[in-house]
């Protein structure tokens, strides 16, 4: 194994691969409920040639590789089960390219949330991008490859449908470009070629993503967020359809929470808006707030509650440590947007059963075609009964969200166990003969999608 980490280190050089048991450690687990699983190296490449060598050296040793961005993912997607190397993207960190014209921006796969939207403040004030309710530490490929969404969900969709091309190292250490890069042209579009789905909603057990081609949106002078509040559930749905016939928002979350007590049992509604003046602010408003939930307003069942200017992204880990010990996880979920009302009753039994006070929250995407509906579970770390309670309430809930005829969300292996049930059988032998064909010794992230 000593020859192993001797390979590492004359690929990234000694301050950048490690076999200590202190930095093991903190490789070991994620911020979720998964027991912990120790990697047996640390390794954090600079280039995509340097990943196609631990790749190489990867296969020929039968080591497992777990890629990691961020570490934010909770529900155990980069915990090295079987061990193996930990392989860090933090230093792939380069902003390539941003285009005004063509609105992208070419980013290498280390790439914060955070630093791409500090980049585009300062130097491209004019663009942004549709950035998910997670911590600025949260990789731009790291959402993508999740099918993550963001605040600009509501107009554009999934952040995966925002992708104009990737280049990946395959698990067998060939680099393959695909979009318009992949014929020598700049990085504006993927269609009509060959598209990018062996690589996405995979949990990397397909290859290891280097660059990302990203969508970038107009970012407009005048940006807010308004809030509107019902206590009849059931009203939900209907509202987010009508929000998103207006075809004026940016973004449109529904969430509701135990915690303040005060606010227990409403539903608050939160609406983005942006303008370049305040003409067309004052006519966004009257569209939102009047035509579209104005009759809530005037039969009493709904309130507006005032529009501040400046935005501030949902962050759940904000308003989740309730057993204030430091812990929470969630099962995320795509649903029909019809299903709001059942999804919060359930969920809430389901946290009251378990004794932890309710979060739940549903993300419009795009025009009302689904929603991101996630039950948030917290726990204290060092209470391992809390953690038992939560694990429970999250195992439970996987099997509700299939039971509502909705898709887990980065499922954890407990939830993709409970997707390989149902998958088609022609759908799940071709999973089986795609991952095969790309990872013959199966060494990417073993244990998540195992289909063999």
């Amino acid at each position: 194994m000593n020859s192993v980490y001797e390979s590492l280190v004359k690929i990234v050089g000694p301050g950048h691969a490690s076999n200590q048991p202190e930095e093991l450690f903190i490789y070991s687990y994620d911020l979720g409920t998964t027991e912990p699983h120790r990697p047996d190296y640390v390794v954090s490449p600079r280039t995509t040639a340097e990943i196609q060598e631990i790749l190489k050296l990867a296969n020929k040793e039968r080591v497992p590789v777990v890629p990691l961005g961020g570490g934010m993912s909770l529900a155990g997607l980069a915990v090295p089960f079987k061990g193996g190397i930990a392989l860090d993207m933090k230093r792939m960190d380069s902003i390539l390219e941003v285009s005004e014209t063509a609105r992208y921006a070419l980013v290498e796969s280390g790439v914060s949330q955070g630093q791409l939207t500090a980049y585009l403040e300062r130097h491209h004030p004019t663009l942004t991008h549709s950035e998910p309710g997670a911590p600025p530490a949260a990789t731009i490929a790291g959402n993508v490859a999740i099918h993550g969404q963001g605040d600009l969900a509501s107009p554009y969709g999934f952040n995966s449908d925002m992708i104009n091309g990737l280049e990946v190292v395959l698990p067998t250490g060939e680099v393959c470009q695909f979009g318009s890069c992949s014929i020598g042209a700049s990085w504006f579009t993927q269609h009509p070629l060959p598209d990018v789905g062996l690589f996405l909603g995979w949990l990397g057990t397909t290859g290891v993503i280097t660059k990302i081609s990203l969508r970038l949106f107009p970012c407009k002078k005048i940006r807010g967020a308004g809030q509107f509040v019902v206590e009849d559930e059931e009203l939900v749905p209907e509202i987010m359809r009508k929000l998103t016939h207006t075809q004026m928002t940016e973004d449109i979350v529904a969430f509701s929470q135990a915690i303040p007590p005060i606010t227990s049992g409403l539903q608050t509604i939160t609406v983005n808006l942006a303008a370049d003046s305040e003409k067309e602010l004052e006519f966004k408003q009257e569209m939102v707030w009047d035509d579209a939930l104005g009759e809530y307003i005037h039969k009493g069942v709904g309130g507006f509650l005032g529009f501040t200017r400046g935005l501030e992204r949902p962050q759940i880990s904000k308003t989740s440590d309730w057993r204030k010990g430091g812990g929470f996880e969630y099962v995320g979920s795509i649903m029909p947007v019809e299903r709001y009302p059942e999804c919060y009753r359930r969920g809430r039994e389901i946290s009251e059963k378990h004794e932890i006070p309710y979060t739940v929250l549903g993300r419009c995407i795009g025009a009302a075609h689904s929603m991101m509906f996630s039950w948030t579970y917290a726990f204290n770390r060092a209470d391992p009964e809390t953690i038992r309670h939560s694990r429970e309430a999250l195992h439970e809930t996987d099997h509700l969200v299939l039971e509502l005829g909705g898709t887990i969300w980065k499922p954890g292996l407990y939830g993709q166990e409970l997707v390989k049930e149902r998958l088609d059988p022609n759908t799940l032998n071709l999973m089986k003969k795609v991952k095969q064909l790309l990872d013959p010794n199966g060494i990417m992230n073993p244990g998540n999608w195992e289909v063999g």
